[in-house]
Protein backbone atom coordinates (compact mmCIF):
# COMPACT_ATOMS: atom_id res chain seq x y z
CA UNK A 1 0.00 0.00 0.00
CA UNK A 2 3.04 2.09 0.87
CA UNK A 3 4.57 1.76 -2.43
CA UNK A 4 1.31 2.34 -4.34
CA UNK A 5 0.98 5.29 -2.52
CA UNK A 6 4.62 6.84 -2.98
CA UNK A 7 4.28 6.07 -6.86
CA UNK A 8 1.00 8.40 -7.38
CA UNK A 9 2.36 10.43 -4.97
CA UNK A 10 5.00 11.09 -7.72
CA UNK A 11 2.65 10.41 -10.44
CA UNK A 12 0.93 14.05 -9.02
CA UNK A 13 4.14 15.50 -9.09
CA UNK A 14 5.20 14.71 -12.35
CA UNK A 15 1.89 15.82 -13.75
CA UNK A 16 2.03 19.26 -11.76
CA UNK A 17 5.34 20.16 -12.88
CA UNK A 18 5.09 19.28 -16.46
CA UNK A 19 1.51 20.61 -17.09
CA UNK A 20 1.88 23.96 -14.97
CA UNK A 21 5.15 24.36 -16.80
CA UNK A 22 3.39 24.24 -20.46
CA UNK A 23 0.44 26.19 -19.56
CA UNK A 24 2.68 28.85 -18.34
CA UNK A 25 4.83 28.82 -21.46
CA UNK A 26 0.94 30.05 -23.22
CA UNK A 27 0.12 32.17 -20.32
CA UNK A 28 3.03 34.02 -20.41
CA UNK A 29 3.32 34.67 -24.52
CA UNK A 30 -0.36 35.56 -24.31
CA UNK A 31 0.42 38.51 -21.80
CA UNK A 32 3.73 39.53 -23.85
CA UNK A 33 1.05 39.57 -26.86
CA UNK A 34 -1.08 41.51 -24.75
CA UNK A 35 -3.81 38.89 -25.08
CA UNK A 36 -6.39 39.12 -21.77
CA UNK A 37 -5.73 35.53 -20.11
CA UNK A 38 -9.66 34.62 -18.57
CA UNK A 39 -8.21 31.39 -16.73
CA UNK A 40 -5.51 29.31 -15.77
CA UNK A 41 -6.40 25.98 -14.46
CA UNK A 42 -4.42 22.63 -13.61
CA UNK A 43 -6.78 20.03 -15.01
CA UNK A 44 -10.64 20.20 -17.16
CA UNK A 45 -13.77 19.85 -16.22
CA UNK A 46 -15.53 20.80 -12.84
CA UNK A 47 -13.40 23.68 -10.98
CA UNK A 48 -12.48 22.54 -7.66
CA UNK A 49 -10.79 25.60 -6.24
CA UNK A 50 -9.99 29.11 -7.94
CA UNK A 51 -8.15 32.75 -6.73
CA UNK A 52 -8.61 35.71 -8.82
CA UNK A 53 -5.22 37.67 -8.90
CA UNK A 54 -4.28 40.62 -10.79
CA UNK A 55 -5.44 43.95 -12.28
CA UNK A 56 -7.44 41.51 -15.35
CA UNK A 57 -8.64 39.38 -12.35
CA UNK A 58 -7.22 35.68 -13.91
CA UNK A 59 -8.40 32.94 -12.27
CA UNK A 60 -5.90 30.71 -11.22
CA UNK A 61 -7.72 26.84 -10.90
CA UNK A 62 -7.48 23.62 -9.72
CA UNK A 63 -10.22 21.22 -11.71
CA UNK A 64 -11.23 17.99 -10.85
CA UNK A 65 -9.26 15.89 -13.91
CA UNK A 66 -5.82 16.56 -13.58
CA UNK A 67 -4.57 15.02 -16.85
CA UNK A 68 -3.90 18.34 -18.46
CA UNK A 69 -4.75 22.18 -17.96
CA UNK A 70 -5.56 25.24 -19.99
CA UNK A 71 -5.42 28.64 -20.17
CA UNK A 72 -8.91 30.58 -21.63
CA UNK A 73 -8.19 33.73 -23.39
CA UNK A 74 -10.37 36.42 -24.46
CA UNK A 75 -12.26 35.25 -27.96
CA UNK A 76 -14.97 36.43 -29.86
CA UNK A 77 -15.47 32.37 -30.62
CA UNK A 78 -15.86 31.29 -27.48
CA UNK A 79 -18.26 33.95 -26.03
CA UNK A 80 -19.33 37.78 -26.12
CA UNK A 81 -16.22 39.43 -25.20
CA UNK A 82 -16.59 43.32 -24.32
CA UNK A 83 -15.75 46.26 -26.33
CA UNK A 84 -13.13 47.51 -23.89
CA UNK A 85 -11.19 43.83 -24.18
CA UNK A 86 -11.65 43.41 -28.24
CA UNK A 87 -8.19 44.80 -28.87
CA UNK A 88 -7.01 42.04 -26.38
CA UNK A 89 -9.10 39.07 -28.04
CA UNK A 90 -7.08 36.00 -29.49
CA UNK A 91 -8.97 35.90 -32.43
CA UNK A 92 -8.12 39.26 -33.52
CA UNK A 93 -4.23 39.27 -32.78
CA UNK A 94 -1.92 39.04 -36.00
CA UNK A 95 -1.38 35.00 -37.11
CA UNK A 96 2.64 35.21 -36.10
CA UNK A 97 1.68 36.18 -32.44
CA UNK A 98 -1.45 33.53 -32.19
CA UNK A 99 1.28 31.09 -33.28
CA UNK A 100 3.25 32.52 -30.71
CA UNK A 101 1.61 31.77 -27.84
CA UNK A 102 0.49 28.43 -28.76
CA UNK A 103 4.17 27.41 -29.72
CA UNK A 104 4.80 28.74 -26.20
CA UNK A 105 3.93 25.69 -24.14
CA UNK A 106 5.56 22.67 -26.17
CA UNK A 107 8.44 25.25 -26.02
CA UNK A 108 8.68 26.04 -22.16
CA UNK A 109 8.62 21.96 -21.50
CA UNK A 110 11.84 21.66 -24.03
CA UNK A 111 13.02 24.25 -21.98
CA UNK A 112 12.30 22.54 -18.54
CA UNK A 113 13.63 19.60 -19.77
CA UNK A 114 16.99 21.36 -20.39
CA UNK A 115 16.70 23.09 -17.26
CA UNK A 116 16.44 19.72 -15.36
CA UNK A 117 19.15 18.17 -17.13
CA UNK A 118 21.39 20.93 -16.54
CA UNK A 119 20.87 20.71 -12.98
CA UNK A 120 21.85 16.81 -12.57
CA UNK A 121 24.96 17.75 -14.65
CA UNK A 122 25.52 20.48 -12.29
CA UNK A 123 25.01 18.46 -9.17
CA UNK A 124 26.94 15.93 -10.76
CA UNK A 125 25.70 12.13 -12.24
CA UNK A 126 26.49 9.17 -11.41
CA UNK A 127 27.88 6.85 -13.42
CA UNK A 128 29.72 4.18 -14.67
CA UNK A 129 32.84 3.94 -16.86
CA UNK A 130 32.74 1.97 -20.32
CA UNK A 131 35.06 -0.25 -19.08
CA UNK A 132 34.05 -3.70 -21.27
CA UNK A 133 34.18 -6.95 -20.32
CA UNK A 134 35.29 -10.11 -22.27
CA UNK A 135 32.20 -10.35 -24.92
CA UNK A 136 30.96 -14.07 -25.72
CA UNK A 137 32.46 -15.78 -28.52
CA UNK A 138 30.55 -15.55 -32.30
CA UNK A 139 29.06 -11.63 -31.09
CA UNK A 140 29.01 -8.83 -32.96
CA UNK A 141 31.60 -7.30 -30.18
CA UNK A 142 33.67 -10.23 -30.53
CA UNK A 143 33.98 -10.01 -34.34
CA UNK A 144 34.84 -6.22 -34.06
CA UNK A 145 38.17 -6.94 -32.11
CA UNK A 146 36.94 -5.92 -28.54
CA UNK A 147 38.48 -7.78 -25.67
CA UNK A 148 38.13 -7.42 -21.99
CA UNK A 149 39.66 -4.25 -20.58
CA UNK A 150 39.16 -2.22 -23.42
CA UNK A 151 37.28 1.43 -22.30
CA UNK A 152 35.18 2.89 -24.89
CA UNK A 153 35.58 6.52 -24.95
CA UNK A 154 33.96 7.27 -28.60
CA UNK A 155 30.99 6.02 -30.80
CA UNK A 156 31.38 7.38 -34.48
CA UNK A 157 33.74 10.26 -33.05
CA UNK A 158 31.26 11.39 -30.56
CA UNK A 159 32.99 11.20 -26.81
CA UNK A 160 31.72 8.67 -24.75
CA UNK A 161 32.29 9.50 -20.86
CA UNK A 162 30.11 6.26 -19.12
CA UNK A 163 28.46 3.21 -19.44
CA UNK A 164 25.27 5.37 -20.33
CA UNK A 165 26.57 7.48 -23.11
CA UNK A 166 27.67 4.50 -24.74
CA UNK A 167 24.11 3.10 -23.83
CA UNK A 168 22.29 6.03 -25.36
CA UNK A 169 25.15 6.55 -28.76
CA UNK A 170 23.97 2.99 -30.08
CA UNK A 171 20.44 3.63 -29.29
CA UNK A 172 20.52 6.77 -31.62
CA UNK A 173 22.34 5.04 -33.72
CA UNK A 174 19.67 2.44 -34.41
CA UNK A 175 19.01 1.44 -37.81
CA UNK A 176 22.55 1.87 -39.18
CA UNK A 177 24.54 -0.84 -40.21
CA UNK A 178 27.79 -0.17 -37.97
CA UNK A 179 29.45 2.47 -36.22
CA UNK A 180 32.78 2.93 -35.41
CA UNK A 181 34.21 2.57 -31.63
CA UNK A 182 37.29 4.24 -30.07
CA UNK A 183 38.85 2.22 -27.32
CA UNK A 184 41.68 2.85 -25.35
CA UNK A 185 43.76 0.21 -24.37
CA UNK A 186 47.35 0.02 -22.58
CA UNK A 187 48.99 0.11 -25.90
CA UNK A 188 47.18 2.80 -26.77
CA UNK A 189 43.71 4.05 -28.54
CA UNK A 190 42.78 1.88 -30.93
CA UNK A 191 39.44 1.71 -33.62
CA UNK A 192 36.54 -0.86 -33.93
CA UNK A 193 34.35 -0.87 -36.20
CA UNK A 194 30.73 -2.46 -34.69
CA UNK A 195 28.17 -4.22 -37.19
CA UNK A 196 24.98 -3.48 -36.35
CA UNK A 197 22.98 -5.36 -38.92
CA UNK A 198 22.20 -8.63 -36.97
CA UNK A 199 20.05 -6.53 -35.00
CA UNK A 200 16.07 -6.70 -35.81
CA UNK A 201 13.16 -3.86 -34.19
CA UNK A 202 12.74 -6.42 -30.95
CA UNK A 203 16.33 -6.33 -30.06
CA UNK A 204 16.46 -2.63 -29.85
CA UNK A 205 13.08 -2.74 -27.72
CA UNK A 206 15.26 -4.95 -25.35
CA UNK A 207 18.87 -5.36 -24.09
CA UNK A 208 20.52 -4.57 -27.04
CA UNK A 209 23.77 -4.13 -25.59
CA UNK A 210 24.01 -8.24 -24.73
CA UNK A 211 22.18 -8.65 -28.18
CA UNK A 212 25.66 -6.88 -29.62
CA UNK A 213 27.91 -8.81 -26.87
CA UNK A 214 28.46 -5.50 -25.15
CA UNK A 215 29.03 -6.12 -21.53
CA UNK A 216 30.22 -3.51 -18.73
CA UNK A 217 33.44 -5.29 -16.70
CA UNK A 218 31.64 -5.76 -12.74
CA UNK A 219 34.05 -8.07 -11.68
CA UNK A 220 33.78 -11.55 -10.71
CA UNK A 221 30.22 -11.64 -8.76
CA UNK A 222 30.15 -12.76 -5.24
CA UNK A 223 27.87 -15.29 -3.90
CA UNK A 224 25.53 -13.91 -1.48
CA UNK A 225 23.57 -16.42 0.07
CA UNK A 226 23.21 -20.05 -1.01
CA UNK A 227 19.83 -21.74 -0.88
CA UNK A 228 20.00 -25.31 1.59
CA UNK A 229 19.76 -28.16 -0.54
CA UNK A 230 19.97 -26.69 -3.64
CA UNK A 231 22.73 -27.60 -6.60
CA UNK A 232 24.65 -24.34 -4.96
CA UNK A 233 24.61 -26.21 -1.81
CA UNK A 234 25.65 -29.75 -3.21
CA UNK A 235 28.50 -28.40 -5.01
CA UNK A 236 29.99 -27.02 -1.77
CA UNK A 237 29.64 -23.44 -2.69
CA UNK A 238 29.43 -21.04 0.13
CA UNK A 239 28.38 -17.18 0.76
CA UNK A 240 31.08 -14.88 0.14
CA UNK A 241 32.80 -17.09 -2.79
CA UNK A 242 33.42 -15.20 -6.40
CA UNK A 243 32.30 -17.53 -9.07
CA UNK A 244 35.28 -16.46 -12.08
CA UNK A 245 34.37 -18.64 -14.69
CA UNK A 246 31.71 -21.51 -16.05
CA UNK A 247 33.48 -24.29 -18.20
CA UNK A 248 36.15 -21.79 -18.59
CA UNK A 249 33.85 -18.95 -19.62
CA UNK A 250 34.87 -15.85 -17.71
CA UNK A 251 31.95 -14.51 -15.37
CA UNK A 252 31.86 -10.50 -15.22
CA UNK A 253 28.38 -10.32 -14.04
CA UNK A 254 25.63 -12.10 -12.30
CA UNK A 255 23.66 -11.94 -15.29
CA UNK A 256 26.50 -13.88 -17.01
CA UNK A 257 26.05 -16.99 -14.30
CA UNK A 258 22.34 -16.60 -14.35
CA UNK A 259 22.61 -16.59 -18.50
CA UNK A 260 24.97 -19.95 -18.17
CA UNK A 261 22.71 -21.46 -15.74
CA UNK A 262 19.27 -21.11 -16.89
CA UNK A 263 20.60 -22.44 -20.29
CA UNK A 264 21.75 -25.71 -19.22
CA UNK A 265 18.96 -27.32 -16.92
CA UNK A 266 20.24 -30.87 -15.71
CA UNK A 267 23.52 -30.42 -16.97
CA UNK A 268 26.79 -30.94 -15.31
CA UNK A 269 29.04 -27.36 -15.30
CA UNK A 270 32.59 -26.78 -14.00
CA UNK A 271 32.51 -23.80 -11.75
CA UNK A 272 35.59 -21.58 -11.22
CA UNK A 273 35.61 -20.07 -7.34
CA UNK A 274 38.30 -18.17 -5.86
CA UNK A 275 37.86 -18.36 -1.90
CA UNK A 276 39.86 -16.93 0.42
CA UNK A 277 42.70 -16.14 -1.86
CA UNK A 278 42.67 -19.40 -3.73
CA UNK A 279 41.07 -21.01 -6.63
CA UNK A 280 39.60 -24.39 -6.88
CA UNK A 281 36.81 -25.91 -9.54
CA UNK A 282 33.89 -28.06 -8.70
CA UNK A 283 30.91 -29.32 -10.37
CA UNK A 284 27.41 -28.01 -10.73
CA UNK A 285 24.19 -29.35 -12.26
CA UNK A 286 21.37 -26.70 -12.26
CA UNK A 287 17.44 -27.68 -11.27
CA UNK A 288 15.56 -28.36 -14.17
CA UNK A 289 12.57 -25.48 -14.12
CA UNK A 290 9.87 -24.70 -16.44
CA UNK A 291 9.38 -20.91 -16.57
CA UNK A 292 6.85 -19.33 -19.33
CA UNK A 293 6.85 -22.14 -20.68
CA UNK A 294 10.11 -23.32 -21.07
CA UNK A 295 13.15 -25.43 -19.28
CA UNK A 296 15.36 -23.23 -18.07
CA UNK A 297 18.28 -24.47 -15.24
CA UNK A 298 18.45 -22.39 -11.43
CA UNK A 299 21.35 -23.47 -9.04
CA UNK A 300 19.80 -22.26 -5.92
CA UNK A 301 21.91 -19.06 -5.05
CA UNK A 302 21.88 -15.11 -5.26
CA UNK A 303 24.65 -12.98 -6.55
CA UNK A 304 25.65 -9.80 -5.78
CA UNK A 305 28.22 -7.60 -7.46
CA UNK A 306 31.54 -7.12 -5.73
CA UNK A 307 31.77 -3.77 -4.12
CA UNK A 308 35.44 -3.39 -5.14
CA UNK A 309 34.43 -3.57 -8.73
CA UNK A 310 31.59 -1.26 -8.64
CA UNK A 311 34.15 1.35 -6.58
CA UNK A 312 36.28 1.22 -9.62
CA UNK A 313 33.67 1.72 -11.92
CA UNK A 314 31.98 4.51 -10.39
CA UNK A 315 32.44 8.22 -11.50
CA UNK A 316 30.46 11.51 -11.66
CA UNK A 317 29.80 13.41 -14.64
CA UNK A 318 29.66 16.88 -14.16
CA UNK A 319 30.15 20.30 -15.88
CA UNK A 320 30.50 23.71 -14.66
CA UNK A 321 26.99 26.18 -15.05
CA UNK A 322 27.88 27.04 -19.36
CA UNK A 323 29.12 23.74 -19.62
CA UNK A 324 25.91 22.51 -17.42
CA UNK A 325 23.18 23.87 -19.84
CA UNK A 326 25.36 23.37 -22.88
CA UNK A 327 25.00 19.87 -22.20
CA UNK A 328 21.38 20.17 -20.77
CA UNK A 329 20.52 21.25 -24.38
CA UNK A 330 22.82 19.05 -26.21
CA UNK A 331 20.93 16.33 -24.34
CA UNK A 332 17.24 17.61 -24.58
CA UNK A 333 17.93 18.04 -28.49
CA UNK A 334 19.40 15.03 -29.28
CA UNK A 335 16.02 13.14 -27.10
CA UNK A 336 13.91 15.52 -29.01
CA UNK A 337 15.18 14.18 -32.12
CA UNK A 338 14.95 10.71 -31.38
CA UNK A 339 11.08 11.09 -29.99
CA UNK A 340 10.41 12.01 -33.63
CA UNK A 341 12.43 9.14 -35.17
CA UNK A 342 10.63 6.25 -33.00
CA UNK A 343 7.05 8.13 -33.75
CA UNK A 344 8.47 7.39 -37.17
CA UNK A 345 9.09 3.97 -37.22
CA UNK A 346 5.93 3.46 -35.17
CA UNK A 347 3.93 5.02 -37.94
CA UNK A 348 5.90 3.07 -40.80
CA UNK A 349 5.67 -0.40 -38.61
CA UNK A 350 9.47 -0.15 -37.53
CA UNK A 351 8.91 0.04 -34.24
CA UNK A 352 6.39 -1.64 -32.09
CA UNK A 353 3.17 -0.20 -31.05
CA UNK A 354 4.01 -1.61 -27.31
CA UNK A 355 6.20 1.23 -27.17
CA UNK A 356 2.76 3.95 -26.90
CA UNK A 357 2.76 3.78 -22.76
CA UNK A 358 0.19 5.72 -20.90
CA UNK A 359 -0.75 7.19 -17.21
CA UNK A 360 -0.28 3.84 -15.39
CA UNK A 361 3.10 2.75 -16.84
CA UNK A 362 3.90 6.99 -16.45
CA UNK A 363 2.78 6.12 -12.71
CA UNK A 364 4.67 3.18 -12.15
CA UNK A 365 7.79 4.70 -13.85
CA UNK A 366 7.59 7.97 -11.53
CA UNK A 367 7.58 5.88 -8.78
CA UNK A 368 10.38 3.32 -9.13
CA UNK A 369 12.61 6.82 -9.99
CA UNK A 370 11.36 8.73 -7.39
CA UNK A 371 12.50 5.22 -5.21
CA UNK A 372 15.77 5.57 -6.89
CA UNK A 373 17.00 9.35 -5.81
CA UNK A 374 15.91 12.58 -6.71
CA UNK A 375 18.52 12.72 -9.41
CA UNK A 376 17.12 9.93 -11.38
CA UNK A 377 13.40 11.45 -10.13
CA UNK A 378 14.47 14.79 -12.07
CA UNK A 379 15.82 12.50 -15.03
CA UNK A 380 12.80 11.11 -15.19
CA UNK A 381 10.64 14.48 -15.26
CA UNK A 382 12.97 15.82 -18.12
CA UNK A 383 12.67 13.19 -20.40
CA UNK A 384 8.33 12.90 -19.61
CA UNK A 385 8.97 16.61 -20.45
CA UNK A 386 10.45 15.95 -23.52
CA UNK A 387 7.60 13.37 -24.49
CA UNK A 388 5.41 15.85 -23.74
CA UNK A 389 6.53 18.65 -25.62
CA UNK A 390 7.46 16.89 -28.71
CA UNK A 391 3.83 15.56 -28.77
CA UNK A 392 2.08 18.39 -28.30
CA UNK A 393 3.90 19.48 -31.73
CA UNK A 394 2.86 16.65 -33.92
CA UNK A 395 0.20 18.60 -36.81
CA UNK A 396 -2.82 16.59 -35.10
CA UNK A 397 -5.98 18.55 -34.60
CA UNK A 398 -6.59 19.50 -30.91
CA UNK A 399 -2.81 19.80 -30.03
CA UNK A 400 -0.75 22.90 -30.43
CA UNK A 401 1.29 21.22 -33.37
CA UNK A 402 -2.53 21.13 -35.42
CA UNK A 403 -3.40 24.55 -34.39
CA UNK A 404 0.44 25.53 -35.98
CA UNK A 405 -0.59 23.70 -38.97
CA UNK A 406 -3.84 25.55 -39.48
CA UNK A 407 -2.06 29.18 -38.95
CA UNK A 408 0.43 27.81 -41.61
CA UNK A 409 -2.68 27.31 -44.06
CA UNK A 410 -3.35 30.94 -43.07
CA UNK A 411 -0.53 32.38 -43.79
CA UNK A 412 0.17 30.71 -47.45
CA UNK A 413 -3.95 31.61 -47.49
CA UNK A 414 -3.91 34.66 -46.39
CA UNK A 415 -7.26 34.19 -44.33
CA UNK A 416 -8.26 32.03 -41.39
CA UNK A 417 -9.28 27.83 -42.36
CA UNK A 418 -13.02 27.57 -42.79
CA UNK A 419 -15.04 27.05 -39.57
CA UNK A 420 -16.11 23.99 -41.52
CA UNK A 421 -12.57 22.47 -41.90
CA UNK A 422 -11.96 23.50 -38.03
CA UNK A 423 -15.06 21.30 -37.23
CA UNK A 424 -14.08 17.97 -38.95
CA UNK A 425 -10.44 18.73 -37.96
CA UNK A 426 -11.56 18.61 -34.66
CA UNK A 427 -13.66 15.21 -34.94
CA UNK A 428 -10.45 13.99 -36.54
CA UNK A 429 -8.27 14.49 -33.72
CA UNK A 430 -10.29 13.30 -31.27
CA UNK A 431 -10.84 10.34 -32.91
CA UNK A 432 -7.28 9.73 -33.06
CA UNK A 433 -6.35 10.94 -29.88
CA UNK A 434 -9.06 8.40 -28.45
CA UNK A 435 -7.42 5.74 -30.17
CA UNK A 436 -4.31 6.38 -28.72
CA UNK A 437 -5.30 6.55 -25.54
CA UNK A 438 -6.85 3.00 -26.40
CA UNK A 439 -3.99 1.57 -27.23
CA UNK A 440 -1.79 3.16 -24.54
CA UNK A 441 -4.48 1.98 -21.69
CA UNK A 442 -4.39 -1.39 -23.42
CA UNK A 443 -0.26 -1.74 -22.89
CA UNK A 444 -0.62 -0.56 -19.42
CA UNK A 445 -2.66 -3.21 -18.60
CA UNK A 446 -0.93 -6.05 -20.56
CA UNK A 447 2.35 -5.08 -19.02
CA UNK A 448 0.44 -4.89 -15.60
CA UNK A 449 -0.98 -8.43 -16.32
Amino acid sequence: MIDVMQKLLAFAVTLGVLITFHELGHYVMARLAGVKVLRFSIGFGRVIWMRRVGADRTEWALSALPLGGYVKMVDEREGEVAPADLDRAFNRQSVWKRAAIVVAGPLANLLLAVLLFAGTYLVGVPAQRALLAEPPPNSAAASAGLVAGDLVTAVDDERVRSWQDLRWRLLRASGADRVSLTVERPSGATTRVLSLAALGPADWEGNYLSALGLKIDLGAPLLREVLPGKPAAAAGLRAGDAIVAVDGQEMRSPADVAAVTNAHPGEVLRFTIKRDGGRFDTQLTPEATEQDGRRVGLAGMRLSIDPAAVEELSLTVRYGPIDALVQGAKKTWDLSVFTVKMLGRIITGDASLKNISGPLTMADYAGQSAQAGILTFIGYLALISISLGVLNLMPVPLLDGGHLLYYLVEIFKGSPVSDRVLEVGQRIGMAVLALLMALALFNDLSRLL
